[in-house]
């Protein structure tokens, strides 16, 4: 599969340059117009980044064809070597298996000394957190009332997935490095921690960093620094820790934390509001562009920590904002828990674009250790016209249960959710999305793409409700699943509300699989088992592709390789 050059380009591109297999093949197009915006260039780049890969890859089958000739002359005729072909075909299930064998690049651990809280959760565990991070009183009312609530409620068990009953008592709810900057000056931050973010592609000091993604690095339970800051302020948004917004902006964290996603939601919800450590604060003022995307960064060190970042994005009216989130975890042998918290608002004729590309350690083949991510992620469309776009591809956890969602309440608001769940080995997924329409002529749009493999579960589980109010308003769902291999499992769980007869709705659902044919006839052609799976697998997900920004989209394509072949990574 290529090499995906992942750094977005600084002008609109006439050409981009892709790397496969050694060589380097280019595809040129004429430029875009002045005035083209960031998505339409992210959107042509994409379309050239994709020509080239196919540049690449017909070169790369012209180069081999020599090589596989006579193989390819038994298969097409099967009169004259029927026997080779048939021997070539029964191959195909193990090369499929070698396909699927590659090891996890991000399970290092890094040499750092950290400080954290024993063991367990009670209420002196929750007050202790509150004073480390130097909150206000109002904060302790808040995680009390969230802990309170927790313990009053049982651990739900409803999801299409099987998990081993997790210790509460056996995890650590607070760990930050020993050494840790005083006012978040990365300047100040241990060189390994920085070393670690850049072996993870998030380069964070000057010489170093994306000049066109603001970053907030999180390590354990604490964000490390956030770059841009003050570029963005000049533009009048706000861009930091929830920490430090916690301290610096109390007035509006107070008004919107806990809003979407009350602290009694549901378990793990609850769970978090009580513990949360860190994570990002993000305001964008009325009628501003953001000038860049925003980013997160979550890593996982500590070995008997959990992870429970908490998130609140609010775009003002008539603003935009384009945040990305990315995580990694090292290799353990035991199961570690991450359970998130995310809210945006956004208010008339806004827009917020939230893109994640979930990495999490998965386990081993025999399904020991992972990530438990267990998440809470909704959106509310307040204002008439708001626009909340949910994008995101899942390729690790050894558990995923989650379901971002959106709350279209404006007038002619718009809801979106595009997915890509992929599931090898032992891991399983329960995830999809929830639109609730409420406002006159919201609409809503799901693009769900399930690809099974190994022993894994992956189920798509959705709902689509229109209340009383939603009248004129409209659902279009198409659920793809693919599955590689016999042993894999993908289901499909749609959940459907209508209280007016006004409100059309269209569901689509397909269940296919990569099969040994598809494997014979692509390899008769010169493409490698790999290359023949990379090549169904990023068009099964094009669609979802399209979406992301364009420095997202190659990372993606690049961590499914990852998983599906040896030769990328």
């Amino acid at each position: 599969m290529a090499a995906f050059l992942a750094s977005a380009p600084a002008a609109t591109p006439r050409a981009i340059a892709v790397e496969f297999h050694g060589r380097s093949f280019e595809a040129s197009s004429t430029a875009l117009p002045r005035g083209a915006s960031a998505s339409e260039t992210s959107r042509h780049a994409l379309s050239l980044l994709s020509t080239a890969a196919t540049i690449g890859a017909a070169a790369a089958m012209r180069q081999r064809w020599g090589q596989h000739r006579s193989r390819g002359r038994s298969m097409v005729k099967m009169q004259q070597g029927q026997r080779e072909a048939v021997a070539l075909k029964d191959g195909q299930n193990a090369e499929l298996e070698e396909v699927l064998n590659k090891e996890y690049p991000f399970g290092f651990v890094t040499p750092v000394e950290s400080e954290a809280l024993p063991k367990g959760i009670n209420e002196d565990i929750v007050r202790k957190i509150w004073a480390l991070k130097e909150e206000p009183d109002w904060m302790l009312e808040f995680r009390l009332n969230a802990f309170r609530k927790w313990q009053s409620m049982d651990v739900p068990h409803w999801a299409h997935v099987e998990m081993d009953a997790i210790d509460f008592q056996d995890i650590v709810y607070y760990s930050r490095p020993k050494n840790r900057p005083k006012k978040q000056s990365l300047d100040e931050v241990d060189p390994e921690i920085l070393k670690t973010f850049e072996k993870l592609g998030i380069g964070l000091t000057e010489q170093k960093r994306l000049s066109n993604v603001a970053v907030d690095a999180v390590f354990d339970s604490e964000s490390i620094g956030t770059t841009f800051q003050k570029e963005l302020l000049e533009a009048g948004v706000i861009f930091c820790s929830i920490s430090e917004a916690i301290k610096e902006h109390p007035e509006m964290v107070k008004k919107y934390m806990g809003s979407i996603v009350p602290t009694g939601d549901n378990y793990f919800a609850a769970l978090n509001s009580a513990v949360f450590s860190d994570g990002s604060f993000c305001y964008i003022p009325p009628g501003t562009k953001c000038p860049m995307e925003i980013s997160t960064y979550f890593r996982i060190n500590n070995k008997d920590s959990g992870q429970f970042e908490r998130t609140l994005l609010i775009c003002d009216e008539n603003s935009y904002v384009s945040y990305l989130e990315g995580c990694t975890a090292p290799m353990f042998d035991s199961k570690q828990l991450h359970a998130a918290v995310v809210e945006l608002h956004c208010a008339a004729g806004a827009e917020i674009k939230y893109s994640t590309v979930q990495n999490w350690y998965a386990g081993d083949k025999e399904g020991r250790g992972g990530i438990l991510n267990l998440v809470t992620k909704r959106g509310l469309c307040e204002g008439k016209k708001s626009k909340i776009s949910w994008t995101q591809v899942e390729t690790g956890s050894a558990v995923t249960w989650k379901y971002p969602s959106c709350i279209l309440k404006g007038e002619d608001s718009v809801g979106e959710f595009y997915s890509v769940a992929l599931t090898n080995d032992y891991q399983q997924a329960d995830t999809g999305t929830k639109m609730i329409h409420i406002g006159k002529g919201s609409r809503s749009k799901i693009i769900s793409k399930g690809i099974s493999a190994g022993h894994s579960s992956n189920a798509y589980r959705g709902l689509v409700a229109f209340r009383g109010t939603a009248t004129g308003s409209r659902n279009f769902s198409q659920c793809d699943s693919l599955l590689i291999g016999d042993t894999s499992e993908a289901s499909t769980f749609p959940y459907i509300e209508a209280a007016d007869g006004s409100n059309q709705l269209e569901h689509e659902a397909t269940t296919s699989r990569v099969s040994q044919e598809q494997m014979l006839y692509l390899t008769s052609r010169g493409l490698e088992p790999e290359e023949a799976v990379s090549l169904v697998i990023n068009g099964f997900c094009q669609d979802v592709f399209d979406q992301l920004p364009m420095e997202f989209a190659a990372e993606s394509m690049k961590l499914l390789s990852m998983k599906l072949d040896g030769t990328v990574g």
